[in-house]
C-alpha cells in the first residue's frame, strides 16, 4: 500500500464544510486522521439535538470525530503535532494561537471571499448586501489575526443579480473544494507560494443579527432587494404590514417611480405586492406569515383577498 503524501486533520461544522470534506475524502493519496466539529446542540422549535453535517459525514466514513466545548479543549494531548496540516472550513471556533503551528505545515482556512475583502463572520451575505458583482474563495495560512494570514490560493466567482446567500454558498463550497485539492497537490510537490494581504484593502463582514434583516422602507428599493437575497435562507428579511409580521423570501425591482410615502402599499395582485421605498418601488413575490409555509403573494391573497387593500402601516 502506498504511503499517504499528507496526514490531515479537518475542522468544520455546516453544510459548506461538509461539501469540502466530501471532496477531500475522495482523494486517496491523503490520510485523514481526525475531524473536529462543533458539539451537538438543541436547535429549532422542538429543541431537537442537532448533529452537524460534518459530523454526519465523518461518521458515515468511520472517521474519528472530536467535539471540544471550548478553544482550550481543542488539542489538550498535542495530537495535532502528529499531522502535516489542519484544514479549517467554517468551524465556528477560533483556534488558539498555541496550536497553529502544531501540524508541521500549520493550519489553513478556506474563506468564502476574496481576501482581504470581507474578513469575518458573514462574507457571503455581506458581499450580496453590498452589491458586489464578484466574490470567490481564498485559502490562507491561519495566523493569530482575524482572517489576516497570507494567501496561498484564490478562485473567483461572479455574483448574479438573482443570487441568494444560499445559492452562492453552494457555488463557493464546490469552488473551495476545488481550490483545496489544487493547493494540496502543490504542497506535495513543494510548490506552494504565499502573498501577504494588503490591510489597506480590508473590509469586515460583521456577524448578522436579526435586526439586520428588518426592511427599512426609507432605503432605496435596490438596497432592499439585495438585503432580501443576502438573508435568504437565514435569517430572512422581514417587515410588518397591517399589524402582521411577514418574512420576505423573494422580491423584485419595479421599473417605475412612486409619489408616495415609503412603506405604502401601492398595488397588490397575483404577481406581487408593490411597495413604495425611499427611492423606487419593490414588489414582494414570496412571503411567509407567522406559523405558515413560504408562499407566493397570490397564494396568500387566496385566503386573505382584502389584506393589502387596507391602509398600510409599515
Amino acid at each position: 500500500m502506498t504511503k499517504p503524501n499528507l496526514r490531515l486533520g479537518f475542522a468544520g461544522t455546516p453544510a459548506i464544510a461538509a461539501t469540502v470534506l466530501d471532496s477531500l475524502l475522495k482523494q486517496t493519496r491523503y490520510l485523514l486522521d481526525v475531524v473536529y466539529t462543533q458539539p451537538d446542540r438543541p436547535a429549532g422549535r422542538g429543541r431537537k439535538i442537532n448533529i452537524s453535517p460534518v459530523k454526519q459525514l465523518a461518521l458515515q466514513h468511520g472517521l474519528t470525530v472530536v467535539q471540544p466545548e471550548a478553544p482550550e479543549a481543542i488539542d489538550p494531548d498535542n495530537t495535532l503535532s502528529q499531522l502535516d496540516l489542519l484544514i479549517v472550513v467554517a468551524y465556528g471556533m477560533l483556534l488558539p494561537a498555541n496550536i497553529l503551528n502544531r501540524p508541521s505545515k500549520g493550519c489553513i482556512n478556506i474563506h468564502t471571499s476574496l481576501l482581504p475583502r470581507w474578513r469575518g463572520a458573514a462574507p457571503i451575505q455581506r458581499a450580496i448586501e453590498a452589491g458586489d458583482n464578484e466574490t470567490g474563495v481564498s485559502i490562507m495560512q491561519i495566523d493569530e489575526g482575524l482572517d489576516t494570514g497570507p494567501i496561498l490560493a484564490q478562485l473567483h466567482c461572479p455574483i448574479t443579480t438573482q443570487e441568494t446567500s444560499g445559492s452562492l454558498q453552494e457555488k463557493l463550497a464546490i469552488l473551495g473544494a476545488q481550490c483545496l485539492i489544487e493547493i494540496l497537490e502543490k504542497m506535495v510537490m513543494g510548490k506552494v507560494t504565499s502573498r501577504p494581504q494588503d490591510p489597506a484593502l480590508a473590509t469586515y463582514a460583521n456577524k448578522i443579527s436579526k435586526s439586520d434583516a428588518r426592511l427599512d422602507w426609507t432605503q432605496p428599493a435596490v438596497k432592499l432587494e439585495r438585503q432580501i437575497r443576502a438573508f435568504n435562507p437565514a435569517p430572512v428579511a422581514y417587515t410588518e404590514i397591517n399589524g402582521l409580521l411577514l418574512r420576505v423570501w423573494e422580491a423584485q425591482l419595479v421599473d417605475r417611480t412612486a409619489n408616495a410615502k415609503p412603506g405604502t402599499v401601492l398595488t397588490s395582485g397575483k404577481t406581487g405586492v408593490d411597495i413604495a421605498t425611499g427611492n423606487g418601488i419593490l414588489s414582494l413575490l414570496k412571503i411567509q406569515p407567522p406559523g405558515k409555509q413560504v408562499m407566493t403573494v397570490h397564494e396568500f391573497l387566496t385566503g386573505r383577498p382584502d389584506f393589502f387593500s387596507k391602509p398600510a402601516a409599515l
